[in-house]
């Protein structure tokens, strides 16, 4: 290729850019004036955050982050949260943002593997961020606090307020390809140590668009956000999307459920996300009947499965809701599947249809696919997914065999081609050599009117080397004993689907996200079968 060869190929893509960070400034372009965030006392226009991000993004240029280079993110949410993520984003650079609930040795693990060269960190989690660099014996070239909670860091940390205040306003002209890595999220899967999924600017967008569609996303929306942004649930379905088309957000610190629906109320929020368990905390609080909730137009569901009841119960008590599941997996950035409001009554329990840029089959551990009504492995096909896992070939080769995704889901397909996820194959519990479920028998305790949340799980048996256990939390004031739970179940049940073990907790384990952490319960909970035989 000849040098005017380069220089028009060079002019051609820098005329079709389409990097992450563009959709912002196109959107204050269009509406310089709206509002585009709203944090505490904080309210930009979509201008102002546009010229923070060219700010902060600059800064950072002049602190030596460039374009490749992999920057760790631990932070709850909060106004800095976002503009980082854009100022990297116009940067080239990948955001690694990591879970501010994980130890000292855990951040260290993934600091380390995701080779980060900076970290911009919450004030009130600097000392355990300073721990896991010390245990990486890593060398960071930025270390940026954001001031939340007013608490004492050491000196080395520089304030991001400074950043945002930096003197240059004008945009980075850094071309960055389509297909190149903006962020690494990191998955904790079954394996002992999570895995890094990288994903580009080009599954991004596919996605948006995919969720702006089939979720009915407009510019008129005012949404709230208030599950963490370190995930990609909250940040990739729900910010990115409104800030992609010129919606307001609102960014709460946390999905307190009184702050919710005081927010709601306050500023007239037509759009939520919530994972079930946020959803269920929601409809329980003492606020729920006194609030105005008539601004809330839509409503949606993910992380976990939603039990039917509770759906049911979403719609009596908010007339006119349009609730729409979005189902998939952060390495499908992450949604695959979605279920339509006109489809959540008459498909109830299903994850709906594949999403506008996503190709979904069931197949067999052949991979060939199956009939209608067959259980099997859940994939995809589609520009939303993953470019693999970060210095993982082996992983990233298993989970693209044969060209396909393989999500590490069980569903099945119904005649009119709806998906229902039955389990996750590690989820499915094999009892005397039958399998169970555990979503069926989920579903049948929720039907108990005294049951607020429930997981049911595989614990080791003797005898069937996999026994069902249910632990259950009650709803506020119920009472309810194990044997008449018991009997519930039995009684709608086959003999060896009904649970052998029941428990009573006061409450779940559950992520940042909500969603209920099994593999905790699983160790908790793993020698009761000995310790009744012990007992008996």
């Amino acid at each position: 290729m000849t040098a005017s060869e380069k220089d028009l190929n060079s002019l051609v893509a820098s005329a079709r850019r389409n990097r992450l960070a563009d959709l912002l400034w196109r959107s204050a372009a269009r509406t310089p004036n709206k509002t585009a965030l709203i944090y505490k006392g904080i309210r930009h226009s979509f201008s102002e955050l546009d010229t923070v991000v060219n700010r902060v993004a600059n800064a950072f240029a002049a602190r030596g982050i460039s374009r490749g280079d992999h920057v760790a993110m631990v932070s709850h949410n909060n106004h800095a949260f976002v503009v980082t993520r854009f100022a990297l984003a116009r940067l080239g650079a990948v955001m690694v943002p990591i879970n501010f609930m994980l130890n000292a040795s855990e951040i260290a693990f993934i600091l380390d593997n995701a080779e980060a060269k900076a970290v911009v960190v919450e004030d009130a989690l600097v000392a355990t961020v300073d721990a896991a660099i010390a245990e990486a014996k890593m060398t960071m070239r930025l270390k940026c606090v954001i001031e939340e909670s007013g608490a004492t860091v050491p000196k080395d940390w520089e304030p991001i307020s400074i950043l945002m205040r930096h003197d240059d306003t004008s945009a980075p002209d850094v071309a960055i390809g389509d297909d190149e890595a903006v962020q690494l999220l990191y998955t904790s899967g079954t394996e002992s140590r999570p895995k890094g999924a990288l994903l580009s600017a080009r599954s991004l967008y596919a996605h948006y668009a995919s969720c702006i569609a089939d979720g009915e996303m407009s510019a008129s929306d005012i949404e709230v956000h208030s599950l963490p942004l370190y995930h990609c649930a909250q940040l990739d379905c729900f910010l990115t999307p409104d800030l992609y088309i010129g919606a307001t957000s609102i960014i709460l610190s946390a999905p307190d459920p009184a702050n919710l629906l005081k927010t709601i109320e306050e500023e007239g929020v037509t759009k939520l996300f919530c994972p079930p368990t946020v959803w269920i905390a929601i409809l329980r609080h003492p606020d729920f009947g006194r609030r105005n909730l008539s601004s809330l137009k839509k409503g949606y569901y993910g992380a976990s499965i939603m039990p039917m009841e509770i759906i049911k119960e979403i719609h009596a008590k908010i007339p006119g809701i349009r609730l729409f599941n979005f189902y998939g997996q952060t390495e499908m950035s992450p949604v695959a599947t979605i279920l339509s409001p006109e489809d959540q009554m008459r498909k109830l329990g299903s994850a709906g249809r594949a999403a506008l840029n996503v190709e979904t089959r069931v197949v067999d551990d052949n991979d060939v696919p199956v009939a209608v009504g067959v259980i099997g492995e859940i994939v995809h096909r589609s520009p939303h997914a993953t470019l693999g896992y970060w210095k993982n070939p082996e992983k990233t080769a298993e989970a693209f065999r044969n060209g396909w995704f393989h999500s590490g889901d069980l569903g099945v397909f119904d005649e009119e081609g709806y998906l229902t996820v039955v389990d996750r194959k590690k989820d499915m519990i094999k009892t005397g050599g039958e399998n169970v479920a555990s979503r069926e028998v989920e579903e049948v305790i929720f039907q108990h009117a005294s049951v607020a949340e429930v997981a049911v799980f595989g614990v080791p048996h003797p005898r069937w080397i996999e026994a069902v256990m249910a632990v259950v939390v009650l709803r506020s004031g119920a009472e309810l004993s194990v044997d008449t739970l018991m009997t519930h179940c039995r009684d709608r049940l086959a003999g060896y689907k009904a649970p052998k073990h029941i428990a009573i907790i006061n409450q779940l384990p559950k992520n940042a996200s909500g969603k209920i952490l099994k593999r905790e319960l699983r160790d908790r909970y793993a020698k009761i079968n000995e310790e009744s035989s012990a007992n008996a």
